[in-house]
């Protein structure tokens, strides 16, 4: 058995903006820099084995402002954002899509949602075969940690979306997962 924490990035240059960061490596802005010093003190009586993070800026930033000084964080990019594609920086308030319209599609030039779900999937077989028995942090973004539910809680990539915690603002210092 493998438990994971699973923690989004704090806000980002291009959360602020209103723009879609995809594989954009937006750095966190000074609020996100805050949320995450505010998220140190939240978590810091937890025993993590190993912390990973994706390789885009904002994650990563956020792992190293939490765990630091904790050891190694290991970088992976299979824990990457969905790209957007041609859509990497355009605002949020022009881009029009429907999340269930790109679950088998890809936004041109980029990924869709099953693309995703293929990456995360591959990344938790390795930490079957390598990690086995730990406690896992790991700090990435939102189609990966809908992509944990779809394959970890047994979701539709539909009921993912209609129930993802950005819909009514319910936050939360780290998700939980288990690996059987």
């Amino acid at each position: 058995m493998i438990k994971i924490t699973y923690f989004v990035h704090a806000a980002s240059i291009h959360n602020e903006r209103r723009l879609v960061a995809g594989w954009i490596p937006s750095k966190l802005s000074e609020r996100g820099i805050e949320q995450a010093k505010n998220l140190e003190s939240v978590i810091s009586v937890k025993n993590y084995d190993v912390v990973f993070s994706s390789d885009l800026a904002r994650a990563f930033q956020t792992a190293k402002i939490v765990f630091g000084n904790v050891g190694d964080i290991k970088i992976d990019k299979r824990l990457r954002e969905i790209n957007y594609g041609d859509f990497n920086g355009f605002p949020i308030s022009k881009l029009i899509f429907n999340s269930l319209d790109r679950i088998r599609v890809g936004f041109p030039s980029g990924e869709c949602y099953k693309d995703v779900e293929k990456r995360i999937l591959n990344f938790l077989t390795y930490l079957k075969e390598n990690y086995s028995g730990n406690t896992v942090a790991i700090f990435s973004h939102r189609a990966p940690q809908l992509a944990l539910d779809v394959i970890l809680k047994k979701k539709s990539w539909e009921q993912a979306f209609a129930e993802d915690w950005r819909l009514n603002g319910s936050w939360q210092p780290g998700w939980e997962y288990i690996i059987k």
